[in-house]
């Protein structure tokens, strides 16, 4: 898959989210077959598909240095089941698509249940160079790095994008990050509490579906 390029329009956070949209709608749709990993999330927890009504933006967190920005989105069913129907699909299938990667990767740290994140990296300069390990996470006063990096993008690969470029990356982590408690995103020494604005959200959203699920039919 190539790297997404975007037209020119005013507003640099709307640039980019037309290319992560364009990054995920080139996902094509799972077999059935392979089935879906969920990360921090039990079955019986889960709403049912389709009942959700937020946007990715919601729950992706951004952060950037001046010269890329990157978007982290938790591929984590419990967040996704949260996204409206057309949102939900491609993350979905894209988790689904590389989930003997994204297990394979884990079992060689020993790691049974990985928390995994779809990334992307926004180019804010033109030949903007990024270091994708330089991306951390700290969550419950734990740092973690990534112990796996899925490139989605060739782009990704050259480790450098054009002004109003994406190029896409699945990050995967140790178990321990807790998607339901506020985290932090760092990169290049720059600090992002964002997931505590989007935890909102999703709290919001948990106790909508939850009350919709518990009317009479």
């Amino acid at each position: 898959m190539g790297p997404c390029k975007r037209g020119t329009e005013p507003l640099v956070s709307r640039l980019w989210w037309i290319g992560t949209l364009a990054c995920l709608a080139a996902v094509p749709a799972a077999p059935r077959r392979v089935q879906a990993q969920d990360t921090t999330a039990q079955s019986d927890r889960l709403p049912p598909v389709g009942m959700g009504s937020l946007r990715q933006e919601a729950v992706s967190v951004g952060i950037d240095d001046g010269s890329v920005q990157f978007r982290l989105m938790p591929l984590d069913e419990l967040i996704l089941r949260l996204l409206a129907p057309d949102s939900y699909t491609a993350p979905h299938s894209l988790r689904e698509m590389r989930s003997a990667e994204i297990q394979e990767a884990a079992e060689r740290f020993g790691v049974m249940e990985p928390v995994v994140f779809f990334v992307t990296v926004y180019g804010m300069r033109e030949q903007a160079q990024f270091d994708p390990d330089q991306l951390v996470v700290t969550s419950r006063n734990r740092l973690f790095r990534p112990i796996a990096i899925l490139p989605v993008t060739q782009q990704w690969n050259q480790q450098r994008v054009s002004q109003r470029e994406t190029a896409g990356a699945i990050y995967v982590f140790e178990s321990g990050i807790a998607m339901l408690e506020p985290f932090t995103v760092e990169y290049a020494g720059v600090r992002s509490d964002q997931w505590s604005v989007s935890l909102r959200l999703v709290e919001r959203e948990r106790a909508r579906i939850a009350a919709q699920r518990n009317e009479p039919q």
